[in-house]
Formats: structure tokens, C-alpha cells, sequence
């Protein structure tokens, strides 16, 4: 019996002594002050996430594959490469021959060449928008009929327009 009792009175004992310890005030306002640097930070990598898809980030390459008596060719698939640093980005043509391809293009990116291949063809095109301008969308059309390539970048608003409103 007096095992037990023993037992029961050391438990008691070293319950009393650590219920009395407490947290010096420097440790709780360090580890406070570590909890908000770190809820800080998680807001700041989360910004600067959102911001890659803001408009002055992206640049859109869309246009049509369509064989040389004008017929879509679905299922093409088509690659805009970055010629400065080999960055690929793949899309493929949907029924109607579309391909809508969006790059990530930042302002210091103006006057990139890039580089755009459907199936056997390749077009060599120069990035070219205002990096001051914000607001508008950034981007060209590039369409591959038979065997030719052709860029119409006045085309390219109302197209990505008619793209967007499907």
C-alpha cells in the first residue's frame, strides 16, 4: 500500500511545480512580436503572388492554325519561346482553330523576341507594348494558314474581345 500513496504524493508535487511556472514577460512579447513578422510576411509573399497576374505581367499570343484552304485545325499544338531564355509556354488550337497562349512578360520585357511554333512552322515576333501602360492588355495575333505565318497585331483586342466573350 504505501507504494501507491508514495507514487500519488509525487505526482502532486510536481503538478504544484509546474503549474508555478510561468513564461518570463520577454519570452511572451519575442514570441508575439515573431507571430506578427511572420503574419507580415505570409501577407507580403501573397501580394506579390496577385500581382503576376496583374496585366502589366502577362502577355497574350492568340491566332488561328487553319490549313491552306482556310479549314481549323483542332488539337495543334502551339509553343511561344522566349528567345532570351528558352522559357516555353504550350497551348493547343480548340475546334475552331483558336489558341490563346498568355505568357509572363514584365515591363523590362518590351522588345523580347519570341519565337512561335505550330506544328512545322515557326514565326520569329518582337514583343511590343508600352511598359507604362498599365491598363490595356498586352499582347499580339499570330496566325498560322497552310504554310505561311501572319501577324496582325491591330487584330489582336477585338479577337481576345470575341475570346472572352464565348
Amino acid at each position: 500500500m504505501r507504494g501507491p500513496a508514495v507514487n500519488a504524493a509525487r505526482v502532486g508535487r510536481l503538478r504544484a511545480l509546474t503549474r508555478s511556472i510561468a513564461l518570463p514577460y520577454t519570452v511572451r512579447v519575442v514570441s508575439k512580436c515573431a507571430a506578427t513578422l511572420a503574419f507580415l510576411l505570409v501577407l507580403a509573399v501573397a501580394g506579390a503572388a496577385l500581382a503576376e497576374h496583374e496585366v502589366y505581367y502577362r502577355y497574350t499570343v492568340l491566332g488561328y492554325v487553319k490549313d491552306a484552304k482556310g479549314k481549323p485545325r483542332p488539337g495543334v499544338q502551339v509553343e511561344v519561346v522566349r528567345a532570351k531564355t528558352g522559357f516555353s509556354y504550350l497551348g493547343e488550337s480548340d475546334a475552331a482553330g483558336l489558341y490563346v497562349i498568355v505568357a509572363r512578360l514584365g515591363d523590362e520585357s518590351a522588345g523580347e523576341t519570341l519565337r512561335i511554333k505550330a506544328a512545322k512552322q515557326t514565326a520569329l515576333i518582337t514583343a511590343r507594348f508600352d511598359p507604362k501602360d498599365h491598363g490595356r492588355e498586352r499582347g499580339t495575333r499570330v496566325d498560322f494558314l497552310g504554310a505561311r505565318s501572319l501577324e496582325t497585331p491591330v487584330a489582336f483586342a477585338a479577337t481576345l474581345k470575341r475570346f472572352l466573350n464565348q
